[in-house]
């Protein structure tokens, strides 16, 4: 969109709610010396012992090479000396999902839970259909749970502007960003942000791993991925990083930095932030995004720690972005919240990258070489060769490491 019409449309939702406190946010940062400010907090937050290789040229793509499985402490079958963990496997579905949640969880208990049986935990904002019910404990010898989201979680918080959602969504469509008016979606990225730890469901469990509808599983997964978080000191498992749209997040790191400037108590020493800040591969991402890179963790697959985003950081910082309201006037997904959150409050050593797992969410892959997958080539990221680029796991490498 030309400069003078963006211009024009923010001085009308200007006129339209004189007392906006997310339009002052963007007009605050828009100043060089608000940016200065920004970037002399960010220097400070760096490592304070980084082994920081900035000249390492692109990593040769791992996932060519044969893949096993991670090093460390492992329980596999037959293991009984060791406990299951206090685990759950959930997904957010909806009913008109159904057919995509079964073959998803044709795969999950083919690769990995009919092995283990851990508990299905099923979450929706309306109840479940007995079809579904029926259909999807069929597909499992596991327990399975059905769960409404309480109405106070799911949606829109009173705080939030009708007219500045109506404003900025046509704004968000005018730069092409998928789910600009669907309101439904930026209720469920701010559920998965910051909502689902707090459902009375989870409240005694401790590890999630999150399944979405009509994903691939290729792999055979022989040891408890959640004891293996559990035994050797992880928090947090991903399998594919990449970019995001800086368009949909454009005040996310001006406002993160706020919330840092408040409680830098909560940044870790061995943080990601290099990570986050990268302006070398995409510099018109982090520019757009105003300091940010835009790299994160696809949270449609992630085994975490409940309670790390149980913890006072994670949580008080959710909360923070709640009320600024970009979960609505713009579209902050759950994947950079949590990315941010993860990279800035957690030690980047908790952080690991299930390259073993082989996973489809369209239209990117996670293809490992190894003798325990079949349907996916080695070393795909994606079928469309444009969407190369998206991939952010060199800057992962380049920056914090992995395991």
């Amino acid at each position: 969109m030309p400069l003078n019409r963006r211009v024009n449309r923010l001085l009308a939702l200007i006129a339209l709610v004189v007392v906006s406190v997310f339009i002052v946010r963007k007009i605050n940062h828009s100043g060089t010396q608000q940016v200065s400010q920004q970037q002399q907090q960010e220097e400070s937050l760096r490592p304070t012992d980084p082994k920081h290789p900035g000249s390492s040229p692109p990593s040769p793509n791992p996932l060519l090479q044969e893949v096993g499985e991670p090093d460390g402490i492992l329980t596999h079958v037959g293991d009984t000396d060791r406990p299951r963990a206090n685990a759950t496997l959930l997904s957010l579905v909806r009913n008109s999902e159904l057919r995509g949640i079964v073959r998803t969880m044709q795969d999950i208990e083919r690769t990995f839970n009919s092995k283990f049986n851990y508990p299905w935990t099923f979450f929706n904002d309306e109840p479940f259909t007995e079809e579904f019910k029926r259909r999807t404990q069929a597909m499992t010898k596991a327990p399975c749970r059905y769960e409404l989201i309480p109405k106070e979680h799911w949606e829109t918080p009173p705080w939030i502007n009708k007219d500045i959602v109506a404003v900025s969504g046509q704004i968000l469509v005018e730069d092409d960003i998928m789910y600009a008016k669907q309101q439904s979606y930026h209720k469920m990225c701010r559920w998965n942000s910051g909502m689902f730890y707090k459902h009375p469901a989870l409240k005694d469990v401790r590890w999630y791993w999150r399944i979405e509808p009509n994903t691939r599983y290729y792999c055979s997964i022989d040891y408890d991925v959640f004891r293996y978080m559990e035994d050797n000191d992880k928090t947090y498992g991903y399998v594919i990083n990449i970019y995001d749209a800086p368009q949909s997040i454009r005040t996310l790191w001006p406002t993160t930095m706020e919330f840092v400037a408040q409680h830098p108590e909560y940044v870790n020493p061995n943080n990601a932030l290099q990570w986050l800040t990268d302006s070398e591969i995409r510099p018109d991402h982090n520019a757009i995004a105003n300091g940010y890179s835009t790299c994160h963790f696809w949270s449609n697959f992630e085994i975490g720690d409940m309670n790390f985003f149980r913890s006072d950081a994670y949580d008080k910082y959710f909360e923070y972005l709640d009320h600024a309201g970009g979960f609505f006037y713009e579209r902050w997904g759950d994947a950079p919240v949590h990315s941010i959150g993860l990279g800035l409050f957690l030690d980047k050593s908790k952080i690991h990258w299930f390259k073993d797992i082989g996973y489809l969410h369209m239209p990117y892959y996670n293809c490992p070489a190894s003798k325990k997958c079949s349907g996916c080539h080695a070393g795909r990221f994606t079928d469309a060769g444009y969407l190369n680029r998206e991939n952010c796991i060199d800057n992962f490498f380049k920056y914090v490491h992995s395991d």
